[in-house]
């Protein structure tokens, strides 16, 4: 009986090879997951935006404000008309107190239409307020 324990002991070999194919998959995947998720995080709307000789932004912590080519305005997804955007945009402002605005406005956009944003934030009282532009230079 012993001969035989000692026989499969024998026989058994240590395989000290790690299977990479399954790290090699898991790697890819969150790869993939942050690919998806790194745009939206920037906030607001998808924007054609103008080319400026600027610096990025340091911080992800502003509240958002996209003015589309149409003149459409959106805090940062959702859609607002300029008659509501005082009223929405003070509520907003009570639970995100301290945060600075960045106002994302499309390179098609009429000057008139963000200027209009730019005096309701004015008006409110509201002066940390960001301009975004694609750092690409003129």
């Amino acid at each position: 009986m012993r001969g035989m324990r000692r026989s499969r002991r024998q026989r058994l070999h240590v395989n000290a090879e790690i299977n990479l194919t399954n790290l090699i998959d898991v790697a890819f995947v969150l790869l993939i997951i942050f690919m998806i998720t790194a745009p939206i995080l920037q906030g607001g709307i998808e924007l054609a935006l103008p080319r400026a000789d600027s610096t990025p932004l340091t911080t992800s912590e502003a509240v958002i404000v996209s003015v589309t080519s149409d003149g459409r305005i959106f805090l940062d997804q959702a859609p607002v008309s300029l008659d509501e955007f005082v009223p929405v945009m003070e509520m907003y402002m009570a639970s995100h107190e301290g945060q600075a605005v960045s106002v994302k406005g499309d390179r098609d956009a009429r000057y008139e239409h963000v200027l209009q944003v730019m005096g309701k934030l004015m008006s409110m009282g509201i002066t940390d307020v960001n301009m975004i532009a694609d750092p690409g230079g003129l």
